[in-house]
């Protein structure tokens, strides 16, 4: 279900966050489904649970999943609004960016790039 390059710039937190975003946001991962636990991720990607652990806080921090004692880890009910959500943040980030003197084109640049790299790894 996952594919993590350990060889990549991009953290192996963040792929695993980025990834279960996009199984969400695409319908792969359905409201409910239980994700598996962080013991289970941890050992089937032969990386260390505390990995998986900070994916799965900072996901549900932003609002895609959430946790039940004892029962495991789910996907969050409407993950529309977690996607509004990074919107947000990301308009905020941007403003301060914008703040610290950074131009719409090179904000744009940065954007550029990383869509491209990500085009390049499908």
């Amino acid at each position: 279900m996952f594919l993590i390059n350990l060889q990549g710039k991009e953290s192996i937190y963040e792929q695993i966050r980025s990834q279960i975003e996009k199984f969400i946001m695409t319908g792969i991962l359905k409201p409910d489904d239980k994700l598996p636990s962080v013991r289970n991720l941890a050992e089937d990607l032969g990386i260390n649970p505390n990995t998986v652990m900070k994916a799965y806080q900072e996901l549900e921090k932003n609002g895609y999943i959430y946790t039940l004692n004892k029962k495991g880890v789910f996907v969050a009910k409407d993950p529309e609004k977690a996607k509004q959500r990074s919107l947000s943040d990301a308009e905020n980030m941007i403003r301060t960016l914008k703040e610290e003197g950074l131009t719409k084109k090179e904000l744009l640049e940065v954007i550029h790039r990383v869509y491209e790299s990500e085009e390049e790894k499908c």
